[in-house]
Order: structure tokens, then sequence, then C-alpha cells
């Protein structure tokens, strides 16, 4: 039996795909694995216990993962399972930076109770006009699951579509429209595109991206949507871009006392990925991923271990090893299996970065003298016997 400790609401559409061999429970402290979306997780004390936490989204900003590689602790998340929920608020983003239908919905509001209120309608339209995105330039930064769908459904609204991410995918390079121009520098995005939308995660190397630099290469009256990471944008440098005019709009997902009812920006309260479907696409991926790692020991959409997977377990048992990724780590492991006469049916050794997992299945159950022998070597954080 395994538990699951649920830190925010989890769509039941998800946790319902949970077989009998899983107990949700009220603790932490009681959590062989974690369901979370976005309950900060830093500074949280954690048992020996837990071996995986499950991200019901893409960003894992609220999860710390160096520490949590050090423990062991594989992190999950659930990347696409929202994308299409995102895509739509974008589109939505780009309609309310080009048209002032804000502006005209809240006149309508104001005068409501006007007798010749349709009569009056024809007099002020002409204050609320905006462009059509037909013939507009966008430049799509990040080409991931979120970023390919909006390249393609920007180019089939008649948009100019420039795309950059010098890490795309294979899969998201087979997804993306041949329309869609692909962009070698930010640079380029900057000059060319009327439109900037930002679908990258916050890192060191993106972290305030959109600076007073970065504003200051860009067409007079652009505008930018971010519906990725508020971290990405400096909002003191879109602030001075909205008031000198070389910032036209500045569409947001993620609301500060700094930008929140300033004059062009337009901000939501977080809704990219909060639809029914986003939800339920999410849990449902995230409980997927744990169990197959819970039970099988294989390691899908990690952020902090490689993914690693060899299918369902069919031998009598399989052993999983989180470990440093240090020159002959592997030989040392299979060593100590060689020399109890255990026989390696099949394995499995991957790396990412500073940290390795390898999963060898066995022809026996191993001996404690065993485990504690892999244990003990250097670089070893956690050994499981499935």
């Amino acid at each position: 039996m395994y538990t699951v400790k649920c830190l925010n609401p989890i769509s039941k559409q998800g946790l319902d795909l949970f077989t009998g061999n899983f107990e949700i429970v009220n603790y932490l402290s009681e959590a062989d694995a974690v369901l979370v979306r976005s309950a900060k997780m830093h500074g949280l004390d954690v048992s020996d216990q837990l071996l995986a936490v499950a991200r019901a989204g893409a960003g894992v900003n609220n999860i710390p993962l160096d520490e949590y590689a050090d423990k062991g602790i594989v992190v999950f998340n659930t990347p696409g399972a929202n994308a299409n929920g995102v895509k739509e608020l974008v589109v939505a983003g780009l309609l309310l930076a080009s048209r002032d239908i804000i502006g005209g919905y809240n006149w309508v509001q104001k005068n409501a109770k006007k007798a010749d209120l349709a009569k009056e309608v024809e007099k002020q339209k002409k204050a609320f006009a905006g462009n059509e995105l037909k013939g507009k330039t966008i430049g799509v930064v990040g080409l991931g699951a979120i970023g390919v769908l909006v390249a393609n459904i920007c180019n089939r609204l008649g948009m100019k579509v420039y795309g950059y991410d010098p890490y795309v995918s294979v899969r998201s390079a087979w997804s993306l429209s041949r329309m869609v121009n692909h962009s070698s520098s930010l640079d380029e995005i900057f000059t060319k595109c009327d439109f900037i939308t930002l679908h990258v995660p916050c890192m060191d190397s993106t972290r305030g991206m959109i600076n007073e630099e970065a504003i200051y290469k860009m067409k007079d009256g652009v505008k930018i949507l971010n519906f990725a990471r508020g971290e990405l944008v400096d909002n003191e440098a879109v602030m001075k871009g909205l008031a000198s005019g070389k910032v036209a709009k500045y569409v947001t997902d993620f609301p500060n006392e700094t930008i929140a009812g300033a004059k062009g920006v337009i901000t939501i309260p977080h809704l990219g990925a909060s639809t029914e479907e986003s939800e339920d696409n999410c849990a449902e991926m995230a409980v997927e991923q744990l169990m197959n790692y819970l039970e099988n020991g294989n390691i899908v959409n990690s952020v902090n271990y490689p993914n690693c997977d060899l299918g369902n377990i069919e031998s009598a048992a399989r052993i999983t090893i989180h470990h440093k990724n240090l020159p002959n780590m592997l030989g040392q492991l299979t060593a100590i299996v060689a020399g109890e006469d255990f026989n390696i049916e099949n394995m499995l050794n991957k790396s990412k970065g500073n940290w390795a997992y390898s999963m060898l299945d066995i022809g026996k159950k191993p001996t404690k003298e065993v485990i504690e022998k892999m244990k003990k070597v250097d670089g070893v954080v956690r050994v499981r016997v499935l």
C-alpha cells in the first residue's frame, strides 16, 4: 500500500485513477508521495519516507528541486496537459490587446440605463475601435507544448509568426506549422514583431528577460503577452515602456501591485490553466506518473531526475538506484549484484546534470546485504527494491 498526500485540491477525475494499492492520507509525514498544484513546498519538513512529488501543472517554482534530488525524491510535472487551456486564453489576450473590448464593455455598463443607449452606441463605438490580428507579426518565445499551439493558431488567424527556441524538441518541431518562421535570436523577435508572447519556464537565464534593454529594441507600439511566469518580465521596465508609448499594451496572467490597474495593462488573475478540462488532464497525468514510478520505478516527465523507463516489472525483482552522475558508478553497482551471483536480466542507466538513475531487473529477490552494500557506495542517495 502506498500513501499519497494532496497539498491542494486535486481533480476527482485524476484521483479516481488510483487503484486499491493507494491511499490518500491527511498528513505529509505519512506520505510516500505528494500531489501538488500551487502550494509552496520550500521549507516544508518532509520525512525520509517521501519518494515522489507530482505537480499537476508545468511550472515547478514552488518545489525545491535540488534539495529533493539530494534526498532521492523524484519531482514530476505534467507538460502539455494544460496547453490547450493556456493557448485559448492567449488568443483572448491577443484580442483584448488589439481591440478595446474592455473599454467598450465598461462604457456600456456605465450607460446601461440610458434611454437612448442604442443611438449613443453608434456615436461612441469609434472610441473603442482597434485593429485586426490578420497581417500582424507575432513572435512566440518558447516552442514547447503551449508555444507550438499558440504559434499554429496564430498562423491560422492570418498572422505572420516568428518562433524562437534554441532547445526545441523533435516532437515540437514536428508539430509546428511549416508556415512558422524560425528565428535564430531574440533580437530578431524584438525588432520584427508587433506582438510578443512568452512561453518559457522561469530560470536564471530567463528571469527578467523582458527588461529595458529588450524593450528598447522592440517596435514602437509593441504589445507584450505573458502567460508563462510573472518573473520573466521586469515590471518597472514595462511601466516605463507604457509611459513612453514604446509599449502599447501589456497583457499578463500574473497581476501584482506594480502593474495592476495601470493604464495599458490588462491583468488576468492567473486563469491560464484554470479550466475544468486542464485541471482534469493535469491530475490524470500526475496520478499516472506517480503510480508508474511507485509501482514500477519508471520515471516519466521528471524535472530533477532523468526519464528512465523499463516498462512493467516482469523479472523476480527490480532494483532502482538514485545516485550522483559519477564515473564508474554503474560498474560498482553491477559488480555488487554479480558478486552475489545474481543474474541481471535487464538494465537501464540515464543521467541528467549532476544526477543519474539506474534500474536493474534481476532473476531473484536481492538480500538485505546486497541492498546495504549499494547504499554504502559513495554518491548513492536512495535504493529501492520492487
